[in-house]
């Protein structure tokens, strides 16, 4: 008796304690409300962003800049609904936490294999943008919930979503919605329509990835999944879908913020980015913040004097350029524009351009990496590459050919037959993954034209990917801010007093050696080959100009011991070809870019004593190979596709290939038919030998659905082993101008399954079938029919 009554106080003690816990939450967390209003007064403490001296002030960052607040009556209900329609299609339904929605997300994630819908409310969002502190733990989620759920109790709908548009990120430094009306469009954000809503609606779910600016492609395709959800939640028309879908985007060129920056403005707003990505707006606008960047005033100015001296014509190209001191990985000048008032989008961070043969020293890096030596020579000549799909046929700039060259002598003259060979060589997939190595952050297809430069980047990644190979192949991220351009060296929180040092942290990206020995190859690009205006009498340079097909893009990107350029050249507002821009002739790396690297670089303070380090000595060794399964595998005499290939003495392949005497390659005939699959076998000459498998209902029996081996080479005349389907319960008869009685009794006799439904055509006879004849059956399979009525409509 005494242990149940101890039992039951226990209880009551454990069930007041609980329930004083509850209380006390729910009083604390109410408390928290008033601060999340975004009129209210935090008691901001401005941000202050310095140059690299730590004395020059380059921006204050005040709370009430980041963004500008707006009534329900003054957002244009269309905005509203959209933002509804993509956020949180639920938001009038639910009590700020929806357990729905997250299942929906959960589902919707699952089926597309991919991160494709959020399950936080519109109401969690605001609390988690607002709710400043930094801290990622579970503490912190709870909180965040019971505010959210708090929130919907005390204020309206209305209000929740007003504040959450008022505060949400529209990447190019808008913050909140009048901002991002102003910035992309120029208006009022009462004034959106509907294709300009549904492109910022769907901007805030990852401002960078769906930047109209620098991936309009990909904003295009938000914004047509905004209509989408818009069409099927009732919102809008079918024709008011195919308008808003068909609307253009806003010219780069015209999406700017209201008001102008200090020195470096386009430096700024990308250390702006990078601080919102890390800290929130919350805390980089009047939350105190002290931060020190990398950029050298000096060198920004005489970026600005060498762009401009060499380009004197203001309607004539334009130019970005970036230095990267390579030691540190800090980013010290970058020019974007000629004019922040006039256009805020950045040229040397945003601007997607193709580099052309300045591409081609990663190409050269991706084969190092395998173990192939610049020493290896391939036939400089008019090639034909089976690039899957189609046949890359490759000619070099003037249709010149220097015959069999070395891989560093095909980099001197910029020879594309060697490097699109390479390309082939070491696969587009290995230089993908080698160009983000070294820094290029844009994504990259792996077309086999990435060795020359087709696909885009921007100067600053390729000045970070430069700055690699100038570090003897390592690439400098940051303590704080990770695997990115170098542009801030701390962060110290004015009210702790806390600081945060951004120290350059090396990765090795290329083995000990072969940067070097990159490097080498560079300074005869510079010395002998297409680089030379870009020579300095007395100082040690290495460099690779670039330059697109049809002259819209030049580039130069080079390096001294001390520090990496990059220079691009080109109109901004669209592709147009430079065929007279110098002098009377095309714009060629090696021309207006080269002259600008060298006016800047001669300007800059360097020990011209310094040089690179010198290469070591990597042994060599040249062998007869040939690709087998994604490696390299040494001739045994049989292999009619091998090639000679110098290699680095320890990267030498070991293996040896067990080619076939009088050797054919094996097709891939899986998907065709056995008749063709039989053909194309005969014309290595190859046999087949077949064995059958159950064709799987609905599809076509009499197909190749495997064999072995699927690659690869056997002697002329072996065996391939083939597993052809074959119906084990018959075929679907052609129903098609049969009565419904014989269609009735042919069903019956395989055991199978009619719908039946009415349609134009004769009375009594099937006009159409599904599954189409021929297809394997099993019994019980429904057959969709469609019978005449009589109508010949």
């Amino acid at each position: 008796m005494r242990k149940r009554r101890l039992a039951a106080l226990l209880g009551v003690l454990l069930a007041l304690s609980l329930l004083s816990f509850t209380f006390g939450l729910v009083r604390a967390v109410a408390s928290e409300i008033p601060a999340l209003d975004p009129a209210a007064d935090h008691s901001d403490v401005d941000s202050v962003v310095y140059a690299s001296n730590g004395r020059t002030v380059l921006a204050v960052l005040r709370g009430d800049e980041s963004r500008v607040l707006v009534d329900t009556e003054d957002i244009a209900p269309i905005m509203r609904q959209a933002i509804v329609s993509v956020e949180d299609q639920r938001f009038f339904d639910h009590n700020g936490i929806d357990l729905r929605g997250v299942g929906r997300a959960l589902w919707a994630d699952l089926r597309h294999q991919a991160i494709v819908e959020g399950g936080s409310t519109i109401t969690q969002q605001f609390v988690k943008n607002a709710y400043i502190r930094n801290e990622r733990t579970l503490a912190r989620k709870v909180r965040e919930a019971a505010l959210a759920w708090q929130l919907e109790q005390r204020w309206s709908k209305d209000r929740i979503l007003t504040a959450y548009l008022n505060t949400i990120y529209f990447g190019n430094g808008a913050y909140g919605i009048q901002q991002a009306a102003k910035a992309y469009f120029g208006e009022h954000a009462r004034k959106l329509d509907l294709a300009e809503a549904a492109l910022l609606a769907g901007i805030p779910s990852d401002p960078s990835l769906y930047d109209p600016v620098t991936h309009p492609r990909r904003a295009e395709a938000r914004r047509r999944h905004v209509l989408d959800l818009m069409l099927e939640q009732g919102k809008i028309t079918v024709r008011d879908h195919e308008r808003a879908a068909a609307a253009p985007l806003p010219r780069p060129e015209d999406v700017r913020l209201p008001g102008t920056r200090g020195k470096a403005p386009y430096f700024l707003n990308y250390v702006k980015d990078q601080l919102v990505e890390e800290y929130g707006a919350g805390r980089v606008f009047g939350g105190g913040l002290r931060v020190t960047t990398t950029i050298d005033l000096a060198l920004q100015e005489q970026a600005k004097a060498a762009i401009e001296k060499v380009l004197a014509n203001p309607a004539g190209p334009a130019a970005a350029l970036v230095a990267i001191e390579p030691s540190t990985g800090a980013v010290k000048a970058m020019y974007g524009g000629r004019n922040f008032r006039e256009s805020q989008f950045n040229l040397a961070a945003q601007a997607e351009r193709q580099p052309g043969s300045a591409f081609k020293p990663i190409v050269l890096a991706t084969a190092m990496r395998s173990g192939i030596s610049p020493l290896t020579e391939l036939e400089s000549r008019k090639v034909a590459i089976d690039a899957g799909d189609r046949v890359w046929t490759v000619t070099n700039y003037d249709h010149t050919y220097l015959g069999r060259i070395s891989l560093a002598r095909a980099m001197v003259s910029s020879d594309n037959s060697v490097y699109a060979q390479l390309t082939d060589l070491v696969g587009p997939k290995s230089i993908v993954e080698t160009a983000h190595e070294l820094g290029i952050g844009s994504p990259l297809k792996a077309y086999f034209s990435i060795g020359l430069g087709s696909l885009a980047v921007n100067p600053l990644e390729m000045a970070r990917a430069y700055a690699t190979l100038a570090n003897e192949g390592r690439r400098v991220d940051g303590s704080l801010l990770g695997d990115r351009p170098r542009v801030v060296e701390r962060v110290e929180r004015i009210r702790s007093r806390r600081v945060e040092e951004n120290l350059p942290q090396p990765t090795r990206v290329l083995p000990e050696g072969q940067a070097e020995t990159i490097t080498d190859v560079l300074e005869d690009v510079v010395r002998l080959g297409t680089g030379r205006r870009a020579a300095i009498a007395g100082r040690t340079v290495a460099g690779k100009t670039g330059t697109t097909d049809n002259y819209g893009d030049a580039w130069f990107v080079g390096y001294t011991p001390d520090l990496v350029v990059a220079v691009w050249v080109g109109y901004p507002d669209r592709l147009r070809p430079m065929l007279t821009e110098f002098q009377g002739e095309p714009v060629t790396g090696g021309t207006l870019p080269a002259l600008i690297w060298k006016e800047f670089v001669e300007g800059v303070e360097e020990d011209d004593s310094e040089s690179f380090a010198a290469p070591p000595y990597l042994g060599v060794s040249s062998n007869w190979v040939v690709s087998r399964g994604n490696e390299w595998q040494l001739d045994n005499g049989y292999c009619r596709d091998a090639r000679l290939l110098v290699f680095f003495a320890d990267e030498r392949p070991e293996t040896t290939a067990d080619c076939k005497p009088n050797e054919v390659a094996v097709p891939l005939v899986v998907g065709m038919t056995a008749e063709e699959a039989f053909a194309r076998l005969g014309a290595q000459p190859l046999e087949a030998e077949v064995a059958y498998v159950p064709a799987k209902p609905g599809t076509l029996p009499g197909i190749v659905v495997n064999q072995d081996p699927r690659r690869g080479g056997l002697s002329a005349h072996d065996s391939v082993q083939l597993w052809v389907s074959k119906a084990q319960h018959g075929q679907l008869p052609n129903f098609v101008g049969s009565s419904v009685r014989d269609v009735n009794r042919e069903l019956r006799r395989l055991k199978l399954r009619a719908q039946a439904s009415t349609g134009p055509g004769q009375t009594g006879t099937v006009v159409r079938q599904r599954p189409k004849p021929g297809v394997a059956v099993r019994p019980g399979l429904t057959v969709r029919l469609v019978v005449g009525d009589g109508s010949g409509r």
